[in-house]
């Protein structure tokens, strides 16, 4: 048996420090293969492009594996790779590492996690890392033991399908980090603020702010895990379906 094939992507760009630092550990674990975007593309959720071309290029940076950068969204770079690069589905897709977190209601927004969740979408084992820190300078390297432990258990051990997971990464120096708690999605949102500005010729723009609001504080949740120095793990599906208020929708009178 042959190494295994691992997929590599990430929101932040193919040259960010979170995904240089995610070659580098799953280089360790099996064969790798980076497809990711050629600039940022934070916050772009599960969009796919379908008006524009999409270019891909092949590109050299640390050498020893195929890397190419994408001119679309993360969840275009998991469907060519698949589909145009790969020619098969990778035995583990990971993503990230991001710059900052994707805990909680973070995960509906996020690139990062949108990638991971297309790779469940298509059966392939898949996991979205993040580090809570947005910093240029982070230290990835901190995380390095969760990361490979997680991804090596997810090789050996597989997922169900439709499911990914959602890693965070406390930043604090490895030997502060207490170990992984299993957990869920705290509730949580935003509150959005838009900062009304003019631009030099007099024409209006916004700039989007606002505030992160936890409405909970159970020690369930990955913000508890996070916030005392865990790494939080939450297994993520697709599937948005509120199962338990099928039986009362129902008995609604919807075809009177």
């Amino acid at each position: 048996m042959g190494k295994p094939v691992i997929l590599v992507t990430n929101d932040d760009g193919v040259m960010a420090p979170g995904i240089r630092h995610l070659v580098k550990f799953m280089l360790e674990l099996g064969e790798v293969v980076v497809v990711a975007p050629d600039k940022p593309q934070s916050g772009m959720g599960h969009a796919v492009t379908i008006v524009n071309p999409i270019r891909l290029e092949k590109i050299t940076v640390d050498g020893g594996h195929q890397e190419f950068s994408c001119s679309g969204t993360p969840v275009d770079c998991v469907k060519l790779a698949v589909n145009k690069v790969l020619n098969r589905k990778p035995d583990l897709l990971v993503s990230g590492i991001n710059h900052g977190s994707n805990a909680s209601i973070n995960v509906i927004y996020s690139g990062t996690m949108s990638a991971a969740i297309e790779g469940a979408m298509e059966d392939i084992p898949s996991i979205g890392f993040s580090l809570l820190d947005y910093r240029f300078d982070a230290d990835f390297m901190a995380g390095k033991k969760y990361v490979q432990q997680i991804a090596g258990n997810v090789l050996k051990q597989g997922l169900p399908k439709g499911i990914c997971l959602n890693v965070n990464i406390p930043a604090v120096k490895e030997s502060d980090i207490q170990g992984v708690k299993v957990c869920r999605q705290a509730r949580a949102n935003w509150e959005e603020e838009f900062d009304h500005r003019k631009d030099p010729r007099g024409k209006d723009y916004y700039w989007l702010t606002g505030r992160f609001r936890l409405h909970e504080n159970s020690n369930e949740t990955d913000e508890y895990a996070l916030s005392n120095n865990y790494v939080s793990v939450v297994p993520i599906q697709f599937d948005f379906t509120a199962h338990g208020l099928i039986p009362e929708l129902k008995k609604w009178k919807l075809d009177a």
